[in-house]
């Protein structure tokens, strides 16, 4: 786990996957169908999560 702005412990959270190197996120996923059909692209294996924006700027890696 990289961080988590949950007291909780619970999502959201960033983790780091050592073996390949990508980032991993944690969060409610979207399921209002009006917000789903906004999204554009969209393969069949992605879905997608709410992410705070402090999330990002206190623990999203800079590189």
């Amino acid at each position: 786990m990289i961080g988590t702005t949950s007291e909780e412990g619970k999502c959201p959270a960033l983790y780091d996957d050592l073996d390949s190197g990508e980032v991993l996120v944690q969060g409610k996923a979207v399921t209002d169908p009006e917000d789903i059909a906004q999204l554009k692209d969209v393969a069949d294996d992605e879905t997608f999560v709410i992410v705070p924006r402090e999330l990002l700027t206190r623990f999203a890696p800079k590189e």
